[in-house]
């Protein structure tokens, strides 16, 4: 985190004496520090979450989904900061970063050690509440996208969101979040019951099974953890700040079109939650890293989304309302990134509910399908959008 924060001292210190530097410079500093920065805050949080679970007692995937909430807060704060520069580009960010997160989960559960018959037993939170949620934001997606493709037609006096409809669609996603939270911490406990009943476990078991799931997890006072928390908190914002600069210099003084400028940002955003993928998985800490892993499509969907939505809602109705990316229109881009989400989460879905894991079969259509995707943003959505 010394890095990240000696880097961002920097290229303050240029910003204070006024020293200039190449447009394209100042865009690839600005992003690689901030991201940088935010990988390193993000865990931090997590840091804080395993240690604070293992004061609580919690399960791993609880412990998992727990930090993937949490370890978000910098892209609340890129969403934020990115809002006043371009509405439009924290839509398409969000959006994106639903279908990379989706795309990583596939290719993530490829690679999960099998069995004697070749299988992983994915954990019942996703194979039951996880692939009720992936409908239910499928569902959305296509009733959204449809209703976007009509109102579009020519001569349809509506053409674009207000900040009424998104606010009204940020509210709905939530509802459905915090339902399924519930679902999952209540079919965790019981299903933890379960097991220790069948099992007939003591007192002094339980709490062997629960320090188990946290053996590299190291212990730590409450003030610390708070300390860290801070850093973490400190970290999101200041990270956010400087992707915010990026944006802005990549669409004012580099040209880039919106669209490719969010793509580079989804792609780039994701980074820090597949490198505490990666960790967890080094750690064989598998409920902990399949929680990260899905847990970036639903905050992502259920989370992020109706935040991006309500930013840009309170932006266009008390900030700023003519700002040129204002309102956000039915156009073909758009359409795209909402309409999709109906096949991306099917098909995840039944996968998923198929034989409770994920094979090479599958891994390859997952691809194939935000693939297809991405390439009819870059070859029409720049054109038409």
């Amino acid at each position: 985190m010394a890095v990240g924060y000696l880097l961002w001292i920097g290229l303050f210190l240029v910003d204070f004496f006024s020293i200039a530097l190449p447009h394209y410079l100042e865009a690839v500093f600005s992003l690689l520090v901030g991201l940088l920065i935010i990988q390193v805050a993000c865990q931090v949080l997590v840091t804080v979450t395993e240690r604070f679970a293992v004061r609580m007692g919690w399960t791993s995937y609880v412990a998992g989904t727990a930090s993937e909430i949490l370890s978000t807060l910098p892209e609340f704060v890129v969403i934020a900061f990115l809002v006043p520069v371009s509405p439009l580009m924290a839509f398409i960010v969000a959006m994106i970063t639903i279908y990379n997160n989706a795309l990583v989960f596939s290719i993530y559960s490829y690679f999960l050690p099998k069995d004697c018959k070749g299988k992983y037993l994915m954990p019942k939170p996703i194979t039951d509440a996880g692939t009720q949620v992936l409908i239910a934001g499928g569902a959305l997606g296509l009733v959204m996208g449809l209703v976007m493709l009509i109102l579009s037609s020519k001569g349809h006096p509506k053409h674009a969101f207000e900040a009424i409809d998104l606010a009204v669609i940020a509210f709905l996603l939530l509802a459905i979040f915090v339902v399924y939270l519930y679902k999952l911490v209540r079919d965790l406990g019981k299903e933890e019951e379960e097991v220790q009943i069948t099992l007939k476990l003591t007192n002094d078991e339980i709490a062997e099974r629960q320090q188990m799931a946290f053996k590299n997890v190291q212990r730590s006072s409450l003030s610390r953890i708070t300390l860290l928390l801070a850093l973490g908190i400190l970290g999101s914002f200041l990270g956010g700040e400087k992707v915010a600069v990026f944006a802005s210099l990549a669409i004012d003084d580099m040209g880039l079109s919106g669209i490719v400028a969010a793509m580079i940002l989804a792609g780039f955003a994701g980074m820090s939650e597949y490198v505490i993928l990666w960790t967890s998985h080094r750690k064989k800490e598998y409920g902990i890293a399949l929680a990260n892993a899905f847990g970036g499509i639903v905050q992502l969907m259920f989370l992020i989304v109706p935040f991006t939505f309500i930013a840009i809602a309170y932006y266009q109705a008390f900030v700023n309302p003519s700002h040129p990316d204002l309102p956000i229109l039915f156009s073909v881009p758009n359409i795209l990134l909402v309409i999709f989400l109906f096949p991306t989460f099917h098909v995840l879905a039944s996968l998923l509910e198929n034989d409770h894991t994920m094979d090479i079969l599958d891994t390859t259509i997952m691809v194939v399908l935000v693939a297809l995707l991405l390439l009819l943003l870059v070859v029409y959505g720049t054109v038409l959008g």
